[in-house]
């Protein structure tokens, strides 16, 4: 992976490969290098989101008024209604 890589960035190189892959005008063994390289960005993606997706918070205000973030999914605390 490219050192510097953003989601953005990874994100319009799949695109790109995509169509590369599409169209059908490229020979196999650069068919199966970027399939791989493809593979590589879509892990990076991923993980990407991952990590974003655990930094996203809900804030809440409480019964007292006072303010406080939970995760976007609810409550930690496994309590469940």
């Amino acid at each position: 992976m490219k050192k510097g890589q953003t989601f953005e960035k990874a994100m319009k190189r799949l695109e790109e490969i995509g169509e590369s892959l599409e169209s059908g005008d490229i020979a196999l063994e650069e068919s199966i290098k970027l399939y791989e390289e493809g593979i590589q960005l879509i892990d990076f993606c991923q993980k990407k989101l991952d990590e974003a997706e655990k930094k996203v918070q809900k804030l809440s205000k409480d019964s007292e008024g006072k303010f406080h973030t939970d995760q976007l999914d609810g409550p930690v605390s496994g309590d469940q209604d």
